[in-house]
């Protein structure tokens, strides 16, 4: 696990946009993890696909999508009970339990967390259709790199690296651009190894990290997609 450090891309301290986090994890990968033939690398939609993307170029590494879903909790989305994400036809629910607890005890009801669960499902197999489009991502018996563009709890993370070892994989690699060392240090208990150059002791938000943080479009997705290796 790379130990926390305050440094990153730019002189200001922020990555200038996803791509060039993506190419400063490829780095960090080199650097720490020399035998990286014949591994795949893996993006969470749709943020992590265009440092998925950059990491592959970098790398000479074939990649792919690996859609995957926040579960807010109704009125506060911004705070997640949960993640889901789906890999090879696997679908995994990571939940926050004790939290899901909490919210029930103070007044939230079951419908309306199963309401959220059942409309992030949902959104899950509509980019299951629109990104992957019926293919296999292929994550079995390889080992994965699996990234995003950040994480400040890890709950997205956690659900994708259980959905790719369901798929199979034989090793999980999380690749982070940024990440609080509490997040990274929780990861590395799901994750073979967590990969993260950037771990600010201070931690606001993934898109403070960044110079540009613009929504990832579902045109964006396809269209590094469409030229992936």
């Amino acid at each position: 696990m790379a130990a926390p450090q305050e440094d990153s891309a730019t002189e200001n301290g922020r990555y200038a946009d996803r791509a060039e986090a993506g190419r400063v994890l490829a780095g960090a990968l080199r650097a720490e993890m020399p035998a990286l033939a014949n591994a795949l690398v893996l993006g969470l939609t749709r943020g992590g696909v265009p440092v998925a993307a950059a990491i592959a170029r970098e790398l000479s590494l074939p990649f792919d999508a690996v859609p995957a879903r926040k579960l807010g909790i109704p009125g506060h989305e911004e705070v997640a009970f949960g993640a889901i994400a789906s890999c090879d036809g696997h679908r995994c629910a990571d939940l926050d339990r004790p939290l899901i607890r909490r919210l029930l005890a103070s007044g939230f009801s079951p419908a309306s967390l199963d309401k959220v669960r059942d409309r992030e499902f949902a959104e899950l197999g509509r980019q299951e259709r629109v990104f992957l489009h019926g293919r296999s991502q292929g994550a079995a018996g390889r080992r994965v790199i699996l990234c995003d563009d950040g994480a400040a709890t890890g709950d997205t993370a956690r659900a994708a690296v259980g959905a790719v070892r369901a798929a199979g994989a034989a090793v999980v690699v999380l690749a982070l651009p940024v990440a609080p060392p509490a997040a990274v240090e929780d990861l590395a208990a799901v994750a073979d190894r967590v990969v993260c150059p950037r771990q600010p002791l201070v931690f606001l938000s993934v898109g403070g990290a960044y110079e540009g943080f613009p929504q990832c479009s579902d045109e964006e997705v396809q269209d590094l997609l469409a030229v992936r290796g």
